[in-house]
Order: structure tokens, then sequence, then C-alpha cells
């Protein structure tokens, strides 16, 4: 697959569609004018509109019917792993990198192709990754990566099993760093490499084999020498962390986007709101895991983990929701699992219902990530569309529907067009 530039500089204009911004409560009738690779007009059906037609088209634009159809933005997913080529972290760290990144390249590319025009990956990726999407040598989503997580001695990111003297040298999706000292540096080398934000391993985690779920990870020196460091640079620190205590422990030290946090308590979410935090949720994968694991070799360690953290999962949610901290949505998918990427927001969606959840895979999920360019369809807004076949909010199955009756658009170029 590869992205088809039908609009090229001229433009493209869709007409005919209900649009639904990212934000508001429902859908208008509009006509969305793309030019540059950015939204430059939305427009009430009329004189102006036609204008706009012909304007775009006379400059050998594309003009898009979508009589019947909707216009969203396109999705964002906050939590994706396109590193993660198996669903054990330790083969995935045994494997050479260029293997790795060429599986990436196929994950990424089938992300764009559900209608996910951006990504960010939050344990993994690099500058040459970026600039391969950047040229067009792959296609996939926008690409917004932190380069290997951050993990102690014996916590999420290690690969060790106990007792074993396996060198964990590779760093493709998590990397072990302990010391206040030798995290400033290791940050400092990531933001350096180009990544967006940093991650860490602020708790245990389901598939790792000799951590507790439960107990926090890093010191708060350490964490606070790691949001120091975010900060100075202008950017944010996104914690793997499941339990209360791990989460309170993160974002006490500065932490902002906390991910997972299946097993959340009112107390802490209040805790989240008032720092301004926000939470990630990745129901999905844990559902995921639990019908397929067993198949592909998860361990009854992980399998129990996994049935603790399924478990609570929705109530967590509710109380962030409760509390007044922004939901954004992740699918965090590794292996084989990662076409379960609409099944996962076919959940979110069924927890915090269609408009809830759609604003957390847009415009939600644009704030996590600081971008308010992305997320939403208004002028100067990236180009980035979904178009799909009915109504989303009185039928959201035409999200994870087939293939045929989605068009994708990223900057303005039109990937596939279904009907």
């Amino acid at each position: 697959m590869s992205l088809t530039d039908l609009v090229g500089p001229a433009g493209l204009v869709v007409v005919g569609a209900d649009v639904w911004d990212g934000e508001s409560d429902s859908t208008a009738p509009a006509t969305v004018v793309c030019e540059g690779g950015s939204v430059t007009e939305v427009l009430d059906p009329g004189v102006a509109s036609d204008a706009a037609v012909t304007r775009v088209r006379e400059a050998g634009g594309r003009v898009l019917e979508a009589a019947g159809r909707t216009v969203l933005p396109g999705l964002i997913d906050a939590h994706c792993h396109a590193y993660a080529a198996a669903l054990s972290p330790r083969d995935i760290e045994s494997w050479p990198l260029s293997y790795v990144a060429l599986n990436a390249r196929r994950r990424l590319e089938a992300a764009l192709a559900r209608g996910f025009t951006t990504v960010r990956d939050v344990a993994g990726g690099d500058a040459g990754l970026a600039r391969a999407l950047e040229e067009g040598l792959v296609a996939g989503p926008r690409y917004l990566y932190t380069g290997a997580a951050l993990s102690q001695t014996g916590g999420h990111g290690e690969v060790r099993g106990r007792g074993e003297e396996l060198c964990g040298c590779n760093a493709h999706t998590s990397e072990v760093v302990d010391g206040v000292d030798a995290l400033r540096r290791a940050v400092r080398e990531r933001f350096h490499g180009g990544a967006h934000a940093i991650k860490v391993m602020a708790s245990g985690g389901v598939v790792s084999e000799t951590d507790p779920i439960r107990v926090p990870q890093y010191s708060s020196e350490e964490l606070r020498a790691v949001c120091d460091e975010a900060a100075r640079r202008g950017s944010y620190v996104a914690a793997h962390a499941y339990s209360p205590e791990a989460i309170a422990h993160a974002v006490a030290a500065g932490v902002r986007s906390v991910e997972h946090g299946n097993l959340l308590d009112a107390p802490t979410a209040a805790l989240m709101a008032e720092r301004e935090a926000v939470l990630v949720a990745t129901l999905g994968c844990y559902e995921a895991m639990a019908r397929r694991g067993a198949d592909l070799g998860m361990s009854p360690v992980a399998q129990a983990k996994n049935r603790e953290v399924l478990a609570a999962g929705r109530d967590a949610v509710g109380l962030a929701v409760a509390a007044g901290v922004p939901v954004g949505f992740g699918s965090d998918l590794m292996g084989p699992l990662e076409d379960e990427q609409l099944a996962c927001l076919r959940l979110h969606l069924d927890v915090l219902g269609p408009l809830q959840g759609l604003r957390s895979a847009t415009s939600v999920n644009a704030d996590v990530l600081q971008r308010p360019d992305l997320g939403r369809v208004r002028v100067g807004s990236a180009a980035d569309l979904l178009v799909v076949d009915g109504d989303p909010f009185t039928r959201p199955d035409v999200l994870w529907g087939p293939p045929s009756g989605r068009t994708v658009v990223l900057g303005g170029r039109v990937l596939r067009v279904g009907g």
C-alpha cells in the first residue's frame, strides 16, 4: 500500500457530507476545503461553497462527492506500539532493529488504512522511521514517538527473567536506566533524537514476568528529574502506571499523561484533576489478550495480571470522567493483536458513548499530544479526515465496518475512496 496523491498541491473539496468538527455535540452539513495540507474553509452549502468548488476544480484539485456520508477528523491513537513486533518484549529486544522497523512499517500502514491519521508511539520509534514516513518512503500516519521507554532495573521494561544473566543490550522499545544523572542524560538523548515526549515505566505491567503490577517504580527523585528535563524542553512525560499508589507517585513528580490507569480510585482521580493530568485509557488490549493471549503464548503469570486489570478498567474510566480528568484513547496492541485496533475503538465507544468516545480519539487526544492543529475539522487544522458511510453517532459500526466504507485523507491527500 502507498499513499496515492490524487490531490497534489491544488487542493481537495469534500461536498455533500455532514461534518463533525471533533468537539461539537452533533454534525452539520458543510463543505470542507483543503489546500496546502490544511483545512482552509468550512462552508455552509450554498453560493460560497459552490465558488470554492469551482476555484479548486479550476486549479486542478479534486472534488470528493460525499452525499450521505460523514466527515470526521482523522483518528488519533495516543498509545501505539509500532515496534511491538511480538507479544513478548523479550522477543522484540532480541531481534535486529531492521526487522523490527520493517514490521513497524506494516503496522503503521494498516493503522492509516483504518482511519488513524496520527499515532503516538510510547515505547519505541526513532528519527529514521519518522524520516521515512515524512519523505514518503513508507506510508503511515503522522508519527510522534518517545523512543525507548525508561525502566528501572527489574521494572516493567526489564527483559531478563528472575536470576538470568542475560544481556538486555538492545533498547528497541525500552531501556533500563537507573539514577538521576543517567536518567537526565537519557532524556536529553531522546529529545536530541527527535522524541515528541518521554515515556517512563512507573509501575509493574501485564506482560513483564517479575514485577508486581501495583508497586510504584522509580524513586520520586528519579521521576522528578525526568519531568524536569521534559518540562524545560517544552514537552511532557507519559507514565505507564496501573495502581493508585503508582499513579499518585508519578503525578506528584510531574507526570502529565497517565497510561492505562486501570486500578485508579476516586482520591487518585481527584489528584489527577488537581494536577491537570490526563488518562490515556487502553481498555481494548486487555480484552484482546483475554481472548487470544493463551493461544499466542502468554504465560499464566501474565494472564492472571491481565484478568485483574481487565476487570477494573471500565470503572477506572468512569472515575476519571467523574473527577473531570480528560480521557484519551489508546490501543496498546502488541504482536499479532495489532489487527484489533478498531475493536479497541469499539470498546472505548461502548464505555464512553459514541460522542465522548470519538472526542477521546480526536480532539481530546490532540490536546494530550499538545497539537491543536490535529483532531479537529476547522480552519487552520491539518487536512486529516476520515469520511465514513452514514452517521457514526447513530450507527457507530460505520467506524469499524468494511474498509470500502472509509475514505482516509492525510494532509489533503486521499488514501482510499470507499463506497
